[in-house]
């Protein structure tokens, strides 16, 4: 698999973009991006012998510590997850099992591979497309015609193949069979049982179908599932999504710090939270999944795993889980200045996405740079009075400020709209400084 050739300091130069600070918890992650690459370019017996170094993050929630990982995975094309370790504590009520997540990251690995394959093949697609379009506009010829008939009918059918490729018949009807697809792979079930499943669809309904009068437009889009199915090698594909789940594929465990059992916790009889541990350290230290897809082994699967830590420690864990997370980073808690360049110094920041959605409304929103400092404070406030939720407190904070403008953009079409350091204070002061109402509110 070849991942891209990014040095640590080029992959923190791209996650500073859209994280505020963090220094060392992106340094951390860029060196075990670029160990994973470096491990590509050694022996194959070497490779064997190389495992990822997991990482644990320690931080208050909206620190950054999944966005660190989730534009890590984006940027490189890598299967990514995230999952919640506390899901797992009630498996048979409401939980699952743990191999589940591995489950599910070679779902995300397939889906990934499917799209580049897409993209790369999207001629031959369109090509199966206009081809059984035209094949519905003209009706083939009878078995017995004549040589120039059919040398008249290959040069009307390549004529009118040019016309679906160029749209110019997008308007006309035509009666398309479009196959129905059975879909269990979102049923929580064991891979056995739902290969099970499909087996006895496919005995009760063989390729089964529908036929549909729609127009040439419509036809196109109805189709493009079929020829992707009809044009892409399945096997093939599966292979490769295991493999690159295998050797690139990132799960993010959060919440760890929740199935963690203090010394002084009295629910350490409850097995549960020590039971999830244990479920974890086979997929951890490396084990082989069965899914839908194939076999896979977790040995070279990096695991990041994020918890707060306010009640627990990270010695909590049991020895083993602790042992299969070697590096480990602390997060800081954002400052009024963080906050500041939240707002105003990440690619498509919360202030950008505002005015976007509200310049389709013809309205052109502004804030003043006092509007932006005081929006910052009353977050880290509203932080520090309740509870400290990072900076995700700007979304309602931000939403409270903008409520009556969003709500009544359709009488401003046309107009500028400054937001200024009083009116924050108007709609949110009161709100930061009577605890109860900011509990409930912000």
């Amino acid at each position: 698999m070849k991942e891209q050739n990014l040095t640590p300091p080029q992959i923190v130069e791209y996650l500073d973009e859209y994280i505020i600070g963090q220094k060392e918890a992106k340094k951390i992650i860029a060196i075990a991006l670029r160990n994973r690459y470096r491990r590509f370019l050694l022996p194959k017996e070497t490779q064997e012998e190389i495992t990822p170094k997991n990482i644990l993050m320690i931080g208050s929630t909206g620190v950054g510590k999944t966005e660190i990982a989730r534009r890590m995975a984006k940027m490189l094309k890598l299967p990514f997850i995230k999952v919640e370790a506390s899901k797992y504590t009630e498996v048979g009520f409401v939980g699952r099992d743990v191999e589940s997540m591995i489950r599910d990251l070679v779902a995300v690995s397939y889906n990934l591979v499917q799209q580049e394959f897409q993209e790369s093949n999207q001629e031959k697609i369109q090509d199966y497309i206009n081809e059984k379009i035209t094949k519905k506009l003209l009706p083939p010829l009878p078995s017995g015609a004549s040589e120039e008939k059919k040398r008249d009918y290959d040069i009307s059918f390549l004529a009118m193949k040019q016309r679906v490729e160029r749209g110019e018949v997008d308007h006309l009807k035509v009666e398309i069979e479009i196959m129905k697809k059975s879909d269990f792979s979102d049923l929580g079930l064991p891979p056995e049982m739902l290969k099970a499943q499909e087996s006895i669809v496919k005995i009760i309904s063989p390729n089964q179908s529908v036929k549909k009068e729609l127009s040439v437009k419509e036809a196109k889009e109805m189709l493009k599932s079929e020829a992707l199915d009809q044009t892409l090698d399945q096997e093939s594909l599966k292979a490769q999504a295991l493999k690159r789940a295998e050797e690139g594929g990132i799960i993010f465990i959060d919440e760890i710090d929740k199935i963690a059992v203090g010394s002084k916790d009295s629910s350490r009889s409850d097995p549960s939270k020590e039971g999830v541990q244990r479920d974890l350290l086979p997929i951890v230290e490396g084990c082989s999944v069965h899914t839908k897809y194939g076999q896979i082994k977790t040995d070279h699967i990096l695991f990041i795993s994020a918890g707060a830590f306010h009640l627990s420690k990270p010695s909590d864990l049991i020895p083993e889980l602790q042992g299969r997370f070697p590096l480990r980073v602390e997060l800081d808690s954002l400052t009024e200045e963080a906050m500041v360049q939240i707002l105003t110094k990440t690619k498509n920041s919360i202030l950008k996405q505002y005015q976007a959605l509200l310049e389709v409304e013809g309205v052109k929103l502004e804030f003043s740079p006092e509007a932006i400092k005081e929006l910052a404070h009353l977050s880290i406030n509203a932080n520090q009075k309740t509870e400290d939720i990072g900076a995700r407190r700007l979304h309602t904070t931000i939403e409270k400020v903008l409520e009556e403008i969003s709500f009544n953009a359709h009488e401003h079409k046309g107009e500028t709209i400054t937001i200024t350091q009083e009116l924050v204070r108007e709609k949110l002061a009161h709100l930061v400084e009577n605890v109860d109402l900011a509990r409930y509110i912000l």
